[in-house]
């Protein structure tokens, strides 16, 4: 059995960035984990969707996880390693652990729309050969294939598979997932920004948020005050950051987000094609509402200056 990973809280899907030859800007790359490290962040995702992995060879997808190891002191480190051959997503987790993460997302087989007993195969054969927890991922836009509840279910049985993240955008599903699993060592994480204060209210345990990158503090002000009970200020923050939530999947993810990244000084907006800059209408709009949540009120501050007080008098999470 592997070593139990703590999957409450915010945990940023990492973007990868690249310099004008389209080569990893390295540099860059380990300065951005530092800083969201620093933000107070619980993990960090590296080479998943956000990250572009569909673009990196084998060779560059591990440097990327070895260089975002290096670059912080005390965060787990989830590498992305899914691939719609289980052959490949088995090398990939494996060379994976062997760079020293802390823990696996795997993104369901996509295009080949494997059958519900096909996926639990490919997870199975997974987890039984690599000693590391595992987060299966469900984002059916992207893979032609939703992991059904009782597929979740099956899989959480597994000592290795220790989360699901949940990007279907069903809140049924996520839900009904949430509560067949509650009483098991086994993590449900929204994958979706928009649907985290959601899904935390259904028995979520936090988020892989693309958010997270240009927003962290707000973000973990927000799923902490969820995980507290306190939803009221859950949703005074879901509310504030709700516009960014929008614009940042208002084109593929991760074009915007990695144009909010150049908007704040955090990193190049520069693509893998095929994918493509964002496009002047959107990047206007974002430009917008990146200037409106600077100007917004003290939420974070007031939460953050409220924990501490708490941990003064001895209050607890």
């Amino acid at each position: 059995m592997s070593t139990q990973l703590n999957l409450s809280g915010v945990f940023p899907a990492m973007c990868t960035p690249f310099d004008d030859d389209e080569r990893i800007d390295f540099e860059t790359l380990q300065q951005d984990a530092q800083r969201l490290e620093a933000a107070g962040v619980d993990g960090l995702v590296p080479v998943g969707s956000t990250g572009e992995s569909a673009t990196l060879t084998h060779e560059e997808h591990v440097r990327v996880v070895e260089a975002v190891i290096e670059a912080v002191d005390d965060v787990p480190v989830i590498a992305g390693s899914g691939s719609n051959n289980t052959r490949e997503a088995l090398e990939l987790s494996e060379r994976s652990a062997d760079a020293g993460a802390d823990g696996l997302l795997l993104i369901s087989p996509y295009y080949n729309k494997p059958e519900q007993r096909g996926l639990i195969e490919h997870y199975r054969t997974i987890a039984d050969a690599v000693d590391l927890p595992q987060i299966v991922y469900n984002v059916p836009s992207r893979t032609g294939r939703s992991i059904d509840p009782d597929t979740a279910v099956s899989l959480a049985s597994h000592d290795n598979i220790a989360g699901y993240k949940a990007a279907s955008g069903d809140l049924g599903q996520i839900g009904e997932i949430a509560e067949r699993t509650r009483e098991d060592e086994f993590s449900v994480l929204s994958g979706d920004d928009a649907l985290t204060l959601p899904t935390l209210s259904v028995g979520g345990t936090g988020t892989i948020s693309v958010a997270a990158n240009i927003e962290p503090e707000r973000t973990c002000a927000m799923v902490g005050a969820a995980l507290d009970g306190d939803y009221t200020r859950a949703r005074e923050i879901h509310h504030e950051l709700g516009p960014l939530f929008r614009d940042l999947f208002v084109e593929t993810n991760p074009i915007p987000v990695k144009e909010a990244m150049r908007i704040r000084g955090y990193g190049p907006a520069r693509m893998r094609p095929p994918l493509s800059r964002l496009s002047e209408e959107h990047r206007d709009e974002l430009e917008a509402v990146l200037a409106e949540l600077e100007r917004e009120p003290t939420t974070v501050a007031d939460a953050e200056s409220e924990s501490e007080s708490e941990s003064e008098s001895g209050g607890d999470r």
